[in-house]
């Protein structure tokens, strides 16, 4: 099992579990935030690009990780990939340089499954 595999799997099952014990704070902001990301009068792409830059910016490798999958999935191209990360970097500064190496090494590992 790859590392974007072992994210997905731990990912869900804690979710799973997080949900499953029915707080409804804590299961009303877990909709919350699956809402913000659905097509609007934005669409899901862009809102999950704002989604990538405010992770990097906040130094969330997890969220960083999540938005960089699903941004891929949603056809996010290497240009376009770039040009966040310049967002990012603007915004936050140097001390998200290791983030982004975290997020370019992640999207080449995903460009490869990809391809096979």
């Amino acid at each position: 099992m790859g590392r974007i595999d072992e994210f997905d799997d731990f990912r869900e099952r804690m979710n799973e579990l997080i949900l499953g014990r029915g707080n409804v704070t804590v299961n009303r902001f877990f909709a919350l935030d699956n809402r913000a990301y659905e097509d609007g009068r934005i669409d899901a792409k862009t809102k999950e690009m704002l989604g990538l830059v405010a992770s990097m910016v906040l130094r969330c490798d997890d969220c960083i990780t999540y938005h960089v999958m699903q941004c891929h999935q949603l056809g996010v191209d290497v240009e376009e990939f770039f040009e966040i990360f310049s967002v990012a970097l603007v915004v936050g500064g140097s001390i998200v340089i290791p983030h982004m190496r975290r997020a370019v090494e992640l999207l080449e590992e995903l460009d490869a499954e990809a391809g096979s």
